[in-house]
């Protein structure tokens, strides 16, 4: 009001309808989407309105938002890990070094049994002598992805959270529209949430389906796998 900009102007710059800035205003949190939503529309209004918005999302967490489980996991007791280090090794240090000393006798002498007799000189190594193929199976682990290549198109409006493996965040807590372009991401693996399944997903360039759902799914991406894991899995969108 100080300002002079309107429920509609504001709806019209930050793509969030005016109900929901009307619940935000009279804190009417039941008429939002869901809390994953609420705070990625406090975090746009309070941006907008020039605002401290992370002290605005953390207001809200403290004042309506349960500690999720992870944070009321109690800490262990260091009494047990104090006993098992007073007790010392389980295994003299003598009869550590012998088994090594086995092991690696034993690796040579079979390293020395498998090792191959030399051809004589113009006579041509049989099927036996060549040893097994290699190629396929050097060729295999050659061609398998040591990244995920990300890319999302959202299909209608959708909540996008990226972290990748280091807990980095790429994509902080952002609600895109379809037609919005969302940025493409390349790392070891990713942690996606995704305020609902309104979006395309390809990996490394292959369509990967997100199933039908209303609430918000996260989905745990590595170069040959994706799965969907429970939303108190960390590193997460704070």
């Amino acid at each position: 009001m100080r300002a002079r900009i309107s429920i509609d102007e504001v709806e019209t710059r930050t793509k969030i309808r005016s109900k929901y800035l009307r619940a935000i205003e009279n804190e009417e949190w039941d008429l939002l989407p869901g809390p994953v939503y609420a705070k990625s529309f406090i975090r746009t209004y309070g941006d907008f309105l020039g605002l401290d918005s992370r002290m605005l999302v953390d207001e809200f967490r403290r004042r309506y938002e349960r500690p999720s489980d992870y944070d009321l996991r109690p800490i262990s007791p260091l009494s047990r890990e104090r006993k098992r280090s007073a007790r010392g090794p389980l295994l003299p240090s003598w009869l550590v070094i012998l088994f090594v000393l086995v092991a690696v006798g034993a690796a040579l002498y079979v390293v020395g049994s498998q090792t191959k007799t030399p051809a004589p000189t113009g006579t041509r190594p049989t099927a036996t002598q060549q040893g097994p193929p290699v190629r396929d199976h050097q060729r295999a682990l050659a061609q398998t992805p040591k990244t995920v290549k990300l890319q999302l198109v959202p299909t209608g409006q959708v909540y996008v959270c990226l972290v990748d493996g280091a807990g980095k965040k790429l994509i902080d807590e952002r609600i895109f529209t379809a037609g919005q372009t969302v940025p493409t991401e390349t790392a070891p693996k990713f942690l996606l949430t995704l305020g609902n399944a309104a979006v395309k997903m390809k990996v490394n360039g292959r369509d990967v389906p997100i199933a039908p759902s209303g609430a918000a799914i996260r989905l745990l991406i590595g170069p040959t796998s994706t799965r969907p894991i429970r939303l108190s899995a960390t590193p997460t969108c704070p």
